[in-house]
């Protein structure tokens, strides 16, 4: 049987479309903390508030994201947003105070999440079904890539004594070209659809509950690492680069999305899933036990925490297309949208969590403490996803 064809111009307009996009977001994410107190000369309480918000205003769009995508013509929403998100590139480069800043930061945190849920959605439209786990795997690969030569170029930038203007339009050159290679993507024709009145499953997939549950669980301590690993690092003796761990994590996770998503695209969805859940358990208790492992050898340990970077890496890319595939399984072609954004959401508000819990724990505690805590969350999510998830999911899948 002759596979259908995934890769078409459409679909090599939206994937570059989004290494751009994130490309431009990667770029500035660890030179805004430098821009903050070198400009602005903010402390650590009012540089955390400034960038966490952008995050928080992402996360208040995308349950209205899902709803406006499914009930509207998807790609002009997309454009609109990818327009948006673009634009406050440019205005960080008028930001003449703090105020300012943050207000630029809110709005692109809204079209980022706006942005996001519309790529994921119009993605979905214009590659086949049958080879949908592979599509997604391949245009989750972008985003890795972007994480992991964006903050790299960022840097070495700032530390070659560019100003931060002249980076700002670094990250506006590649939106601007991300923009139009979005509007060069042709969508098939969405035939209206019957307004139906609002209620709560137009923003939220409650089918989708329970694996929004088992996810937002796994997200949290990935939160903690995202956030607060080169801090944890530098707290129990490890002196080398430490940018480098998130380097291995997304090379781990470019290796794993190649083949995860054939294995979804042949109704493997939940085992691919239980695979990578196995193995982000073995490497969150890993990563905890560093603290130990560096007093019987620096170099080994070392060695190790790069390795379980890869390890992480590997874990949660075979699980990305899994997961936003069954989220799409469980959903009506006409709620697609509501679908993506309730996977984000559910892995945003665990980001979110992981965020303060991490510090807090850190705070009270130490570093090492928190990632325990995390590799125990990811325990709890394990066993939740074999035992509700995954007989949830066979029971109300639509495809």
């Amino acid at each position: 049987m002759t596979k259908e064809r995934l890769i078409t111009p459409g679909y090599c307009f939206i994937i570059a479309a989004n290494f751009l996009l994130y490309f431009g977001f990667y770029l500035l994410m660890p030179v805004f903390p430098f821009y903050l107190t070198e400009v602005f000369h903010t402390g650590s309480a009012t540089m955390g508030i400034a960038l966490s918000c952008y995050t928080l205003a992402a996360l208040t769009i995308r349950p209205f994201s899902g709803y406006l995508l499914d009930t509207f013509a998807r790609k002009p929403l997309y454009l609109f947003a990818y327009f948006i998100f673009m634009l406050m590139f440019a205005g960080y480069l008028i930001a003449g105070s703090l105020t300012l800043f943050i207000i630029f930061r809110i709005i692109h945190g809204v079209s980022f999440g706006m942005v996001t849920v519309g790529g994921n959605t119009v993605v979905i439209d214009i590659m086949p079904s049958s080879r949908r786990g592979e599509g997604l795997g391949y245009y989750g690969l972008t985003n890795n890539i972007a994480m992991s030569i964006g903050p790299m170029f960022g840097l070495f930038l700032h530390d070659g004594g560019v100003s931060f203007a002249t980076i700002f339009c670094y990250a506006l050159g590649s939106c601007m070209l991300g923009f139009l290679s979005a509007s060069l993507v042709k969508t098939p024709y969405k035939p209206p659809v019957k307004r139906e009145p609002i209620s709560l499953d137009r923003f939220i997939l409650l089918k989708g509950m329970p694996a929004g549950l088992s996810l937002l669980l796994l997200s949290i301590p990935y939160g903690m690492t995202t956030n607060y690993v080169a801090m944890y690092a530098r707290e129990i003796g490890i002196h080398t680069q430490t940018g480098f761990f998130f380097t291995f994590m997304a090379i781990g996770m470019a290796i794993s999305r190649i083949f995860s998503g054939k294995l979804v695209d042949r109704g493997k969805i939940t085992q691919v899933i239980a695979a990578g859940l196995y193995l982000v358990v073995v490497s969150f208790f890993l990563l905890a036990s560093c603290v130990y492992l560096i007093q019987w050898n620096d170099t080994v340990c070392t060695i190790l925490f790069f390795g379980i970077a890869l390890l992480m890496g590997i874990g949660f890319g075979i699980m990305f297309p899994a997961f936003n595939t069954l989220f799409v399984n469980l959903a009506p072609n006409n709620q697609r949208g509501t679908a993506t954004s309730t996977y984000l959401t559910s892995w945003d508000v665990g980001i979110g969590i992981g965020m303060l819990t991490g510090g807090y724990i850190a705070e009270i505690c130490s570093f090492d403490k928190a990632y325990l805590f995390g590799a125990c969350l990811t325990v709890v999510s394990a066993v939740y996803f074999k035992l509700k998830v995954t007989p949830h999911y066979h029971k109300n899948k639509l495809r």
